[in-house]
């Protein structure tokens, strides 16, 4: 299963990378935020392929119609897929932008893949057998989160979406490197041990995070709400709370316990 839905992840982008760098019609969703051409095209040709492999299984995209969406309260297993993540990132041309298929199973993550239609690099995991990162013309290498080592802590913060949790974050850990990335990549740098730690306090969507919590999870990392409990799914609300990644289970929860402690005045 895993082989073909990173054969279906790398068709998409295939498809993203023939509008990118062209003229681009950008309109702007209720949520404010973008959707071009790519994402369309994206969004029917994964939709396409996944009903093409096994009809029974669902589909759930950011690019669903508000009836699937409603729909989806009664799956129990269903693909989850942000078929072009981080559009802003697509538009600027930075080449951070993903292809996200996630298996969800009783609101678990249980399969994920990332691709990297820019770079040829895709993340892929499978629940209870391993994370794996293969680069464009290699051979997959399995990924691992590392420990954490105060003398070089990484934290990823979101180039566009970082707010006032992720500057006191910052603050509690000074010694710490800050490293930016678009889209679900800053997952990826904690699953593959470049990062430490990846705060997230502006709301995202199940779609944006299901592929990356299968990888990191599987890399022997952790992705928790500040409550200190794993990210479930097909939640009556789809937007997610506030989310702490973390390579090492034990430093989220000291992370989050500096993060609780009211500042000093």
């Amino acid at each position: 299963m895993l082989d073909t839905i990173t054969k279906i992840a790398r068709e998409a982008g295939a498809e993203i990378l023939t509008y990118y760098g062209r003229e681009l019609t950008v309109e702007t969703k209720a949520d404010d935020s973008p959707l071009t051409q790519a994402d369309r095209a994206s969004h029917r040709l994964i939709c396409e392929r996944l009903r093409e492999f096994d009809p029974s299984i669902p589909v759930l995209s950011e690019e669903s119609p508000d009836g699937e969406i409603r729909e989806r309260k009664n799956w129990k297993r269903f693909w989850l897929v942000d078929p072009l993540d981080g559009t802003k990132e697509f538009i600027k041309r930075t080449g951070e932008f993903t292809v996200n298929i996630a298996l969800i199973e009783d609101g678990v993550p249980v399969l994920g893949v990332i691709y990297v239609p820019a770079r040829e690099s895709t993340y892929f995991a499978d629940k209870g057998k391993g994370a794996w990162k293969r680069e464009a013309g290699c051979k997959p290498e399995g990924i691992r989160v590392r420990q954490p080592d105060e003398a070089r802590l990484a934290i990823v913060a979101s180039r566009d979406h970082a707010g006032p949790q992720v500057k006191e974050l910052l603050r509690r850990f000074p010694q710490a490197e800050a490293k930016s990335m678009g889209s679900s990549l800053k997952f990826c740098l904690v699953a593959e041990g470049e990062a430490d730690l990846y705060l997230r306090d502006v709301p995202t969507m199940e779609w944006d995070v299901g592929a990356a919590q299968c990888i990191v999870e599987a890399a022997g990392g952790v992705v928790l709400t500040l409550d200190k409990r794993p990210l479930r799914y097909n939640k009556d609300d789809l937007r997610n709370p506030a989310l702490l990644t973390a390579g090492d289970p034990g430093f989220a929860v000291e992370a989050l316990g500096r993060l609780s402690r009211s500042s000093p005045s």
